[in-house]
């Protein structure tokens, strides 16, 4: 079964596939004051929603680094109608291997948004950030972190380490510690992780009794009724996701 497949048919009816909601980027958007013809970059930037808003709010131009092409595909439908395409480059590659293009300070605004992965870590997505978004510039992430101390059999079912996320604190904390200075950050509440994970459940149930001779539907189905119980028992009590806005 394709990872980028399943992603595709779990998030196809989010607006964002993070379970930050939508009243609460909007009020990231407005916190982020940018003037007609500053420039954007978005590291993982997945279907672009968020920077296609930023285009209809503040009229800018933006890159978009994205592996996966079913997303750019996407994003293009998104964004057709809606902005002057021109607006937006989709840059179809590795972050990781474009990143060092991007390091003269030609950005206003600089954006990863639960894909700190594509660069390592939080880290260093950070600090890939400080070097193409200009001084006085905006640096936008989304991080998971720590509610409390996960359990063991949690973190063997993600697959994770304790290390690889800090707490809520901790996330701005290495902020202050790169030289960044913290302007706002939000998290997501329970009300928000439900109505996240239960779209991403039934995204993947309904397509598979609709289309029941996809010949990885047995496969689709065993996945997600596994993650849901995971997210059940201890993903909604110990899993935390934020925004993190930082003045470069």
């Amino acid at each position: 079964m394709d990872r980028n497949k399943f992603s595709a048919i779990a998030h196809r009816d989010h607006t964002f596939c993070n379970p930050i909601s939508e009243s609460k980027f909007n009020t990231v958007l407005n916190q982020t004051k940018l003037a007609p013809n500053d420039k954007a970059i978005d590291i993982g930037a997945g279907t672009s929603e968020l920077l296609i808003r930023y285009i209809e709010k503040y009229n800018i131009s933006a890159t978009a680094i994205e592996m996966y092409d079913g997303a750019i595909e996407t994003a293009r439908n998104r964004a057709n109608g809606r902005v002057s395409l021109d607006r937006i480059e989709f840059v179809n590659e590795d972050a990781k291997q474009v990143m060092n293009k991007y390091s003269t300070f030609e950005f206003r605004l600089g954006i990863c948004i639960g894909s700190t992965h594509a660069i390592g870590d939080l880290a260093a997505t950070l600090q890939a950030l400080r070097k193409c978004v200009h001084p006085g510039g905006y640096i936008l992430v989304g991080e998971g972190y720590w509610k409390k101390d996960p359990p063991t059999d949690y973190l063997q079912a993600l697959g994770a380490q304790l290390e690889d996320l800090r707490t809520h604190h901790g996330n701005v904390k290495l902020g202050e510690e790169l030289g960044l200075t913290p302007l706002y950050s939000v998290v997501a509440s329970e009300d928000d992780w439900d109505a996240y994970e239960g779209l991403y459940a039934s995204s993947i149930e309904t397509y598979c009794y609709e289309n029941p001779n996809d010949p990885d539907v047995d496969a689709m189905l065993t996945r997600i009724r596994s993650w849901r119980n995971i997210y059940l028992e201890w993903g909604r009590v110990t899993l935390g996701f934020g925004l993190y806005l930082f003045r470069n």
